[in-house]
């Protein structure tokens, strides 16, 4: 699938804005898709009273970083765990996202394909980058993560750079038989 995508160069950032691709989460079922995400990637789950979809608190196995992280909902403890978009918005941008139709890009900000609950600092330190410039610390993590940027690259035809090819490349030489997620 790799070798599917399309290799070009970035294009500008210029009249990227996060809000082009979204206001907020839209909806999966009865849950945002924040709190579909948190569902999904971490256990030990405590709902809020009353509640099947907003999570109190929760216990994530980061894995960008391999460490545990208690979850408590919260102004001062939420940014612990943030929902990582494995393809970053700025990066689809500049690869492609700058043509698309607003409803697609929507679809793109809310899939959970591309949507990855994780430590809060790594994500931050990650920022818009691709793989040529960074990967998880968590090593054993790297294949399932390059991985899962290609199945979201090859479902949206979001294209890769020279440089991305060849890190992604590399890490797959590790794992050859490791298969992309579906989504």
């Amino acid at each position: 699938v790799l070798n599917k995508l399309a290799v070009k160069g970035r294009a500008p950032k210029t009249g990227y804005a996060r809000r082009l691709f979204a206001d907020g989460w839209g909806d999966i079922g009865s849950c945002d898709v924040r709190n579909y995400i948190l569902k999904r990637d971490l256990t030990n789950l405590v709902w809020r009273k009353g509640e099947t979809c907003i999570l109190e608190t929760g216990r994530l196995k980061d894995p960008y970083t391999g460490k545990v992280i208690s979850f408590v909902r919260g102004v001062a403890t939420s940014t612990k765990v943030q929902i990582d978009h494995v393809v970053a918005l700025s990066d689809a941008w500049q690869k492609g996202a700058q043509q698309w139709k607003q409803a697609k890009r929507e679809s793109f900000y809310n899939d959970p394909l591309n949507l990855l609950a994780v430590d809060g600092p790594t994500n931050s330190a990650k920022s818009d980058s691709d793989a040529a410039s960074w990967l998880p610390p968590n090593k054993s993590y790297r294949c399932a993560y390059v991985a899962r940027q290609i199945a979201v690259k090859a479902k949206y035809g979001v294209w890769v750079t020279g440089a991305e090819k060849t890190a992604m490349a590399g890490v797959l030489s590790k794992c050859p038989k490791f298969k992309l997620p579906k989504g």
